[in-house]
């Protein structure tokens, strides 16, 4: 029954939008209507409003480690912490307060990650900067540190729970992404800095 309570727990606080918090919070229009409409901070951060799109960042990642370090710290076993870290992450994707419409779980698997294990959250976020810093591509640089996170676990020996939970989060940004990898096959996805609007990750 615990952990029954703690996956209802985990998605509804996944289906937390501070996107769309922030936004109105700071008098923005609804990030769901401009840009790529995607509830996430890079779409916030074309308001032009850094502060806006940090504080949504924050606030994505900051739900997925709650929900996963709690989970930790009740003692639960890895298969529920497992259950728990996939149903914040699918909160923020189909989030029930918007409709199941939600954003494509970037900085909410981060935090998720770096709950489980410092070093595979620093390692998926590394991963993210190096690509970025060389490609000027959000949606790539998410697609690369997606696809090596399921790898750096393996490498980190973690429990098997936790491998296969990571393995599911990073398919599901994959797919999250599938207008963007074809923009990106297509050389149309707009670069970081870049005032044109796009349809890139966050």
């Amino acid at each position: 029954m615990l952990t029954v309570v703690f996956i209802i727990a985990a998605y509804l606080l996944g289906s937390i939008s501070f996107a769309v918090i922030t936004s109105k919070l700071f008098g923005l229009a609804d990030p769901r209507t401009y840009g790529s409409g995607n509830p996430g901070a890079t779409n916030v951060l074309r308001s032009g409003k850094k502060a806006a799109a940090a504080l949504t960042l924050f606030g994505d990642a900051a739900k997925g480690w709650l929900a996963v370090f709690l989970a930790i710290r009740f003692g639960l076993s890895n298969e529920q912490i497992a259950q728990i870290a996939l149903a914040v992450f699918l909160g923020h994707l189909f989030p029930v307060f918007l409709r199941f419409k939600g954003g494509k779980g970037v900085a909410t698997a981060l935090g998720v990650l770096l709950a489980l294990n410092a070093w595979l959250g620093l390692g998926g976020l590394a991963t993210w900067l190096l690509t970025a810093a060389v490609f000027r591509l959000s949606s790539l640089s998410a697609l690369v540190a997606a696809a090596a996170t399921p790898v750096y676990a393996i490498l980190l020996g973690l429990p098997r729970e936790w491998m296969l939970a990571s393995g599911i989060m990073s398919l599901l940004l994959i797919w999250r992404h599938k207008g963007n990898i074809q923009n990106l096959l297509a050389g149309k996805e707009t670069r970081i800095g870049s005032k044109k609007a796009g349809n890139q990750s966050a």
